[in-house]
């Protein structure tokens, strides 16, 4: 298993998290993703060989937020 941790811009709200949090889930290999609107952090938790950072980051852009590099 394979953990991330990235940076997020536009995360408001509890709702907001959810949002982002439900949109990785649904990329094949992610195990679990968890947001936070307090420290702007996405972490996410993968299989080795799936997702990739790259696929996470276009994921969650795809969902209206932003991941600086």
């Amino acid at each position: 298993m394979t953990r991330l941790e990235l940076p997020v811009r536009g995360l408001h709200c509890a709702g907001c998290e959810r949002s982002l949090e439900a949109a990785v889930r649904r990329l094949d290999g992610v195990i679990t993703a968890k947001a936070d609107r307090m420290t702007e952090r996405l972490v996410v938790e993968l299989l080795p060989g799936r997702a990739d950072a790259a696929a996470i980051r276009r994921r969650a852009e795809e969902a209206g937020f932003e991941v600086p590099e």
